[in-house]
């Protein structure tokens, strides 16, 4: 399969581990530009103005959209963040967003997390695989 993640940039260490795991069974996996790159891993830390003004100098929402759609499934890596188990980011939610309107199948690795767009993502009706890629099918 053709497997895009969607995850936030301080997951990147268990987004690389899953990208190995998942290649080694056969898929192909594309993983976010700030997971990639370490320019972007340590701009984790920079102002909101900083972060948008890269996304909009690399169009990365716009261009992580074209890759979603040449992707047979996205997989949300969900790991907890600020305090809260299963966050998903507002780039995520977006990511998560132009999957389910291009009809593609969606993953999400852990339990959805209790946010103020709870509804949102739970109305897109993820697939939860409670922390088991294996179950990616």
């Amino acid at each position: 399969m053709n497997i895009i993640i969607c995850c936030s940039i301080t997951a990147a260490e268990e987004v690389h581990r899953i990208k190995k795991s998942l290649e080694a069974k056969g898929h192909s996996v594309e993983i976010p530009e700030g997971v990639k790159h370490d320019y972007f891993q340590g701009r984790t830390e920079a102002s909101t103005a900083e972060k948008a003004e890269d996304k909009i100098k690399y169009d990365l929402i716009r261009g992580y959209y074209e890759k979603i759609k040449h992707h047979d499934v996205v997989l949300v890596v969900n790991p907890e963040k600020r305090g809260i188990k299963g966050y998903i980011g507002g780039n995520t939610l977006m990511e998560m967003g132009f999957a389910y309107i291009l009809k593609k199948k969606l993953f999400v690795l852990y339990p959805l997390p209790e946010m103020q767009y709870s509804s949102e993502i739970e109305a897109m009706q993820p697939i939860i695989l409670d922390g088991d890629i294996n179950k990616i099918r």
